[in-house]
């Protein structure tokens, strides 16, 4: 396993129907958007997920968890934390959760400025919130 601040971590964007993904550099500290997963009741296709490690190789994998604002767990709190689970048990990478708050509105901000509302996908904005995400959380680890 690589030195801690030379990871390649996968972030994730939880959802029940669409779960965003991004690819980070700890090095850089920056991710790039990866295509968002279709997901029923917070289900993905396994064999897209199997995919995304095969490919990336993660060393360490980030799932936003979605709080209120007022940092209580909501009911897709709780289904975020067994997607965690699942995807710990399934690769056996280790998993993070990082708080979510406010993800999406800054994605929606940063595809805004970078070409208007035609950015404003749903899958852009999870993907770009898993970018969120893994900056949020590498920021936060020096």
């Amino acid at each position: 396993m690589p030195d801690i601040g030379s990871r390649t971590v996968l972030s994730f964007d939880f959802g029940t129907k669409s779960i965003g993904v991004a690819i980070g550099q700890e090095i850089t500290g920056t991710a790039s958007p990866l295509s968002a997963l279709k997901a029923t009741d917070g289900v993905p296709d396994w064999a897209k997920v199997q995919q995304l490690y095969d490919n990336w190789l993660p060393n360490l994998v980030v799932v936003g968890l979605p709080l209120n604002m007022d940092g209580t767990e909501q009911h897709v709190t709780q289904l975020a934390k067994r997607f965690a689970n699942r995807l710990l048990g399934r690769f056996k990478v280790p998993v993070e959760t990082w708080d979510e708050r406010l993800s999406t509105a800054d994605a929606k901000a940063m595809l805004f400025e970078l070409g208007g509302y035609k950015k404003l996908t749903k899958e852009k904005v999870d993907s770009v919130s898993a970018c969120v995400i893994f900056t949020s959380w590498a920021e936060n680890q020096y």
